[in-house]
């Protein structure tokens, strides 16, 4: 992207102050949902420090890396260099309310793409899954409560129904995952609290 968002200053703002080792190993449900997969070509929404990304390369998957935060993916490229990963993983710098990768891939994820400001997320998440390719899979997982160091503590969290409602996919898609799990968190600083997310996994037919 050639135009510097808001939102990609608010995001190198936000890395810029959070240890660069929190958020590199892979989302628990990810690698559940995921870990028996045929590696293909992946592309990972809101990569952050790259812990998802990294992950499915060291399993043979391509995988694209996005972010607004030019300090994270800088973070993610360093990480996959020194992991011998630089030919399986590319990184691009998105503000998805602008713009999108190109191309279809096997396997989409967007894992807690939240952020303080306002942004169309359900439209952001309709506008991804077109990106997954017939019989590819589309992984969102998102907040469905609030930590006590989230930066919104009265927001109303969907089901999961609601949020896969939301996004509008239309026919020619299966669901494998609707839940709602509990789960033990980690915030940046090294805090714990219980919280629950909503998993949503839907395979593309056609």
């Amino acid at each position: 992207m050639t135009e510097h968002t808001h939102g990609e200053h608010y995001w190198d703002e936000h890395y810029a102050t959070i240890d660069p080792s929190w958020g590199t190993r892979p989302n628990a449900v990810v690698v559940d949902v995921v870990g028996s997969l045929p590696p293909g070509r992946a592309v990972d929404l809101g990569c952050g420090h790259g812990g998802d990304a990294l992950w499915l390369a060291s399993l043979g998957w391509h995988v694209t890396a996005v972010d607004a935060a030019a300090v994270a993916l800088g973070r993610v490229a360093q990480a996959a260099a020194d992991a011998f990963l630089t030919d399986l993983v590319t990184v691009e710098q998105h503000d998805l309310r602008a713009s999108m990768p190109t191309g279809s891939f096997d396997l989409v994820t967007a894992t807690y793409l939240h952020g303080p400001e306002e942004f169309p997320r359900a439209e952001m998440l309709h506008r991804a899954a077109q990106l997954v390719a017939p019989g590819g899979l589309f992984v969102v997982i998102e907040h469905a409560s609030s930590a006590p160091w989230f930066w919104d503590q009265h927001r109303v969290f969907p089901t999961p129904a609601e949020s896969l409602a939301s996004f509008d996919l239309g026919d020619g898609w299966s669901v494998e995952r609707l839940e709602a799990p509990r789960r033990t968190a980690s915030g940046p600083d090294g805090q714990t609290a219980e919280v629950s997310d909503n998993i949503i996994a839907v395979r593309r037919s056609r």
